[in-house]
């Protein structure tokens, strides 16, 4: 099942690195990027909408803070799990960022740990049990036809 990462940031190298390698790490990861809140937010008006956002807070015009106030505001959106991923090291910051979002993550990261990150998200959030629970369920099955023969 394709899981669709939105990765809003106004740094493009760190857009298509995360990019590449997310998708290079994981076959089922499509990634919509957002070079801007106010980009990210037009996409979700378009019906583009991600299983979670890796989001930002240092941007221009409209910080990652207000991005998220934005999403949180709309009934289709709230649910939608945020992962801070900011060159904010700074204590306030980050505790305000673990409240507010499922994970904050500070730049530089290492790829295969924001990797497991989302995967454990999206399991807590539910978003994939279904479809894990329909693959566990056919494999039983399979097993048992194969053991039968």
């Amino acid at each position: 099942m394709v899981k669709k990462i939105m990765v809003v940031d106004d740094d493009l190298g760190c857009l298509e690195s995360v990019k590449q390698a997310l998708e290079m790490l994981d076959d089922e990861y499509k990634v919509v990027l957002a070079s801007s809140g106010f980009e990210c937010l037009e996409l979700l008006n378009n019906n583009e909408i991600p299983d979670l956002i890796l989001l930002d807070i240092m941007m221009p015009t409209m910080s990652g803070w207000e991005t998220l106030k934005n999403i949180q505001q709309n009934l289709e959106w709230k649910d939608i799990p945020i992962v801070f991923l900011t060159a904010r090291t700074d204590d306030i910051a980050q505790k305000t960022g673990n409240f507010l979002a499922e994970d904050y993550i500070t730049k530089p990261f290492n790829i295969e740990d924001l990797h497991k990150s989302i995967d454990r998200i999206l399991k807590k959030t539910g978003r994939f049990q279904k479809e894990d629970i329909r693959k566990r369920i056919d494999k039983v099955l399979a097993d048992s036809n194969q053991s039968k023969e």
